[in-house]
């Protein structure tokens, strides 16, 4: 758009004030999202849940606006083809999944070793997340790993993937401020 963001379509946009419709419109969009059952997991994430957030505010004695934006990510899980037992239309979600994923770390790595490329066009989720990679932005990831044993795989795999991201450094957060007012507007899809 006109401020450099992704256009995202069929994106739902509402204006919030309280943290009660916050709640509301995430717990709204949880039950949207795709689920499935694999060999893996019964309650498999079978997209990406992504609930942006632009928040403003106003020093009243200086009138300078502060504006930010918070980023709440959840990504489907990877699985391994051979232990999923995909077949059919969860194969190939289980391959765009995995593809996706596997894109983020390339630009995450680039991001780390200040390449002069970053890939952010090869993945719908790194093309939309570019905003929140950069030099004005703070990253935070979480992961979640499986208590089972016959996941150990999956659960060292997405350690040493943290553990890699964790020394990564993509820049240094700056303050967003100007002086015209502007509304919060809440945003997911």
């Amino acid at each position: 758009d006109v401020n450099g963001n992704p256009h995202v379509s069929d994106l739902t946009i509402f204006d919030v004030c309280s943290i009660g419709k916050i709640s509301s419109l995430l717990q709204q969009a949880a039950q949207s999202r795709s689920v499935g059952k694999t060999q893996m997991n019964e309650h498999s994430s079978r997209s990406h849940f992504v609930f942006t957030l632009r928040i403003s505010g106003v020093n009243e004695s200086t009138e300078q606006q502060v504006q930010g934006v918070l980023n709440l990510i959840d990504l489907a899980g990877s699985e391994r083809l051979s232990k999923s037992g995909a077949t059919g239309e969860r194969l190939k979600e289980t391959q765009a999944i995995n593809k996706s994923l596997s894109a983020l770390s390339d630009v995450i790595f680039a991001l780390a070793k200040k390449e002069d490329h970053v890939p952010f066009r090869n993945s719908k989720l790194t093309y939309l997340l570019q905003p929140c990679l950069g030099g004005d932005s703070k990253t935070l990831m979480f992961v979640n790993i499986s208590p089972d044993p016959s996941s150990v795989g999956e659960s060292l795999c997405s350690l040493r993937f943290a553990a890699r991201v964790n020394a990564c450094e993509i820049g240094i957060p700056r303050r967003q401020t100007s002086t015209k007012l502007t509304d919060s507007r809440l945003s997911y899809g």
